[in-house]
C-alpha cells in the first residue's frame, strides 16, 4: 500500500526533475533544445525512472536482471539528485536574501547553466563514489572482555559478517573480497549474522561458484549463520513487499546453498563448541511473522545453559538487547541496519536503534552491530562502509 501511495509523488518529482534538466541543458546550448534530442532524452529519463515498475512487471530472464541492476543504480542516483537540488534551492533562496548579490545575476542564463553544471558534477561524483566505495570490504576491529573462563583459551577471535544480500548487486567478486578480509584475520570463529540472500535465490549469478568461494573461509571452529528478514522468497516493488493471505516460503535452495558452502545454520538453536563456549543463532522476527512460524524468546533459548560458560548469540536485528542481556548473553552479534548505508541514512538510523552500528555495552553483555558486507536497494554506500567485524574476545575469570 505504501508503494502505491508513494507512486504519485514519485512521478511528480521525476517530472519536475526532468523539466529542470531540460531547462538547464537548453540554457547550456541550443543543440539541446532540438526536438530529436529532447525526445531522446525524455525517453531515456523515463526508461530509468520507471525501472522500479518495469523490473517488477518483467520478472524473469535476462531483461529482468538488467532492469533490476539499472533500478538499483537509479535509486541511488535519484536520491542524490534530490538532495543536491534541495541544497541548491536553499542556497538560491539564501542568496536572494543577500542584498549585495544583484538579483539579475541570479536570473542570468549563464548563472543558471553554471549552477546546473555544478549540480550535475556533484550528483555524478556522489553516485560514482558510492558505487565503487560499496565494493571495498573494510575490517572494523573491536576488543571485548568476558569475565568467564573459556576452556583452554584466553582469547577468541570472532568475525561477524552479515548482510551479504547475495543477488543482483552482490555476487562472486564481493564474496572474494569478503573471504580475503576474513582470512587475513586468522579467525577462530566466523558468524554470518543474517540476510545472506536478497529475497530471491534466482537473482544470484553462479551460486555454485559463490559457494566454492565461501568454502575457502578459514576458521578454527568453522562458519555459522542465522537467518535474516531477507532470507525468504518475496516479490518486491521498489523495496516494498505486498501483504497477502499466503504464507511466505523460503526457497529450499537457500539452505542447500549454505550446506554446500560448509556453513552451519543455527535457527533458534544453541551449540556447545569444543566444550568451551555456547553459540546460539536466533530466527528473525520479521521472517517468522511472514512465514507464520514461532520464535523462542531469549529466556526460552538460553534458559537451560550453564551460565559459567561464555554465551555468544547471533541475532540479525539488534532489537532485544535488554532481554538477551537478562538471559545471560555475553556477546550479541547483529547486522540489519547497514548503518544507514547511504547519507543521510547514517544519521537517521540512530533514531530507530539503541545500537545502530558498532559496539555498545549493555550491562554485562556486549552488543556489536556490523554495517554489513553487501547492499540493499541502491547499489551504493556513502557515509558508511561495507565491512566485517573482527572481535578479539578476552576471557578472565571472576575474582
Amino acid at each position: 500500500m505504501l508503494a502505491f501511495l508513494l507512486a504519485p509523488p514519485y512521478l511528480l518529482i521525476n517530472w519536475y526533475v526532468l523539466r529542470l534538466a531540460m531547462r538547464w541543458m537548453g540554457a547550456c546550448h541550443k543543440y539541446f533544445r532540438s526536438k530529436w534530442f529532447s525526445r531522446g532524452f525524455v525517453g531515456v529519463y523515463l526508461f530509468m525512472a520507471l525501472t522500479p515498475l518495469t523490473s517488477f512487471v518483467v520478472y524473469k530472464g535476462a531483461l529482468h536482471r538488467f532492469l533490476k541492476l539499472l533500478n538499483n543504480y537509479w535509486l541511488g542516483i535519484f536520491l542524490y539528485t534530490l538532495l543536491v537540488l534541495l541544497v541548491a534551492g536553499l542556497a538560491r533562496i539564501l542568496m536572494k536574501k543577500i542584498k549585495r548579490i544583484p538579483q539579475d545575476f541570479l536570473e542570468y542564463r549563464k548563472t543558471f547553466a553554471a549552477a546546473g553544471g555544478i549540480c550535475v558534477f556533484l550528483i555524478t561524483l556522489l553516485s560514482l563514489y558510492g558505487i565503487f566505495h560499496a565494493k571495498h570490504v573494510y575490517t572494523a576491529k573491536y576488543e571485548v572482555d568476558i569475565q568467564k573462563e573459556c576452556r583452554g583459551r584466553e582469547t577468541l577471535r570472532v568475525i561477524a559478517a552479515g548482510d551479504l544480500h547475495l543477488g543482483y548487486s552482490v555476487g562472486e567478486d564481493q564474496m572474494r573480497r569478503m573471504v580475503e578480509a576474513i582470512n587475513a584475520c586468522d579467525a577462530d570463529l566466523v558468524c554470518l549474522t543474517g540476510d545472506i540472500f536478497d529475497n530471491d535465490y534466482n537473482a544470484i549469478s553462479h551460486p555454485e561458484r559463490i559457494a566454492s568461494v565461501l568454502r575457502q573461509i578459514k576458521s578454527t571452529y568453522g562458519v555459522y549463520a542465522c537467518w535474516g528478514n531477507h532470507d525468504l522468497n518475496e516479490k518486491l516493488l521498489a523495496g516494498f513487499s505486498f501483504p497477502s493471505g499466503e504464507v511466505r516460503k523460503r526457497d529450499p535452495r537457500m539452505k542447500e546453498f549454505l550446506e554446500s558452502a560448509d556453513i552451519t545454520l543455527l535457527s533458534d538453536e544453541v551449540l556447545l563448541v569444543d566444550d568451551a563456549f555456547y553459540l546460539a543463532g536466533r530466527k528473525d522476527p520479521s521472517m517468522v511473522k511472514k512465514m507464520r512460524e514461532s520464535r523462542e524468546s531469549p529466556g526460552e533459548l538460553l534458559g537451560n545453559l550453564n551460565k559459567d560458560i561464555p554465551v555468544i548469540v547471533m541475532d540479525h536485528q539488534p532489537s532485544q538487547l535488554e532481554e538477551l542481556a537478562e538471559a545471560g548473553t555475553d556477546l550479541d552479534l547483529s547486522g540489519h541496519t547497514h548503518d544507514g548505508q547511504m547519507f543521510p541514512g547514517n544519521l537517521t538510523v540512530k533514531l530507530g536503534w539503541k545500537n545502530p552500528c558498532g559496539l555498545l555495552q549493555w550491562g554485562d553483555m556486549t552488543s556489536i552491530v556490523s554495517s554489513g558486507v553487501g547492499v540493499w536497494g541502491p547499489a551504493m554506500r556513502v557515509g558508511t562502509n561495507s565491512e566485517i567485524a573482527e572481535i578479539l574476545v578476552h576471557f578472565t575469570e571472576n575474582p
